[in-house]
């Protein structure tokens, strides 16, 4: 059997996809079918990227989300995804939302519009600015969630990626002033990220809350696919259990580690990154070497299928 897994924001880059779109008339499909439903010309995002609107948050989840959907479709299509016996997926923050469309709970048209919708959202939802986050190497979540109870900072566990990489969200300022901090407890690189405000923190509780109202008002459908829950971490293939999940996403913590373990536990170790870059391939690997992984983002990648 095999899981299959989706990337999130910050694997995107200029024309991803485009071998798929310009061979395959079922990528070109997907643009479509993307680019009318939001009025949204993703195509000249992704392949032309004018004023970087790729790596704005309003146009880049959508931007990811169209190109690893269009890759997943020419494989469904191409390739005997039966062979592979493909009973999970999952995928990093916005990339949950393209394992939703991908397993068939949600229509590419709905998820299109809801992460229209979402990036507008977290794009708007702090003062611009003023909010960020920040990747610190060399610790874990629970060394990290000691070390932010010991000195009393006021930032947030946002992605708990692998055993040596976590993400932290706050405003810019508590997030300087933890760089030290964090260092002096063995921390071995601080990198700020190119966000436009604290994802997966409180400081989204507002554009989740709005967020709420339009997933509650779309329509997802029963799977016989399993979806692991960045919110929890936990396989459910309920559709109330997925929907209560996705719901308090925005504002709470990406338990990738968690997610990755609960693959372990049932022993589901091959494991297909499809989309952009071959980031969560680099986290998995790192979150334990019992995992067979491939990468897809390019058409000679199928071969590995």
């Amino acid at each position: 059997m095999s899981v299959i897994v989706f990337p999130g924001q910050g694997s995107q880059f200029l024309e991803m996809s485009k071998d798929f779109y310009d061979n395959f008339d079922t990528a070109r499909d997907v643009f479509n079918l993307v680019s009318d439903t939001t009025n949204i010309d993703v195509k000249n995002i992704i392949f032309k990227n004018p004023s970087n609107l790729l790596n704005q948050t309003q146009y880049t989840q959508l931007a990811i989300f169209c190109a690893s959907i269009s890759i997943f479709k020419v494989i469904e299509k191409e390739a005997d995804l039966g062979k592979l016996n493909i009973n999970y997926m999952l995928g990093h923050s916005l990339g949950e939302y393209t394992a939703l469309a991908a397993s068939g709970m949600l229509s590419i048209e709905n998820c299109s519009l809801l992460l229209k919708i979402r990036g507008e959202l977290m794009q708007n939802a702090y003062e611009p600015n003023k909010s960020g986050m920040a990747a610190i190497i060399g610790i874990n979540s629970q060394i990290a969630e000691k070390i932010i109870k010991q000195h009393n900072l006021n930032i947030e566990i946002a992605n708990d990626n692998s055993p040596q990489q976590i993400v932290i969200s706050g405003i810019k300022s508590d997030l300087l002033n933890s760089e030290k901090i964090f260092k002096e407890c063995g921390a071995k690189k601080f990198i700020l990220l190119n966000v436009s405000a604290a994802f997966h923190s409180p400081l989204m509780n507002e554009a989740e809350k709005k967020m709420k109202e339009f997933i509650l008002n779309t329509e997802f459908k029963e799977s016989l696919i399993s979806i692991i829950s960045n919110y929890s971490g936990k396989i459910s293939n309920n559709r109330k259990e997925v929907l209560d999940s996705l719901m308090k996403q925005m504002s709470n913590r990406v338990r990738w580690v968690e997610s990755i373990n609960s693959l372990k536990e049932i022993n589901e170790t091959n494991i297909i990154e499809i989309g952009p870059g071959k980031v969560l391939s680099g986290l998995i690997r790192r979150i334990d070497d019992i995992f067979d992984i491939k990468s897809i983002d390019k058409i000679l990648d199928i071969e590995k299928i």
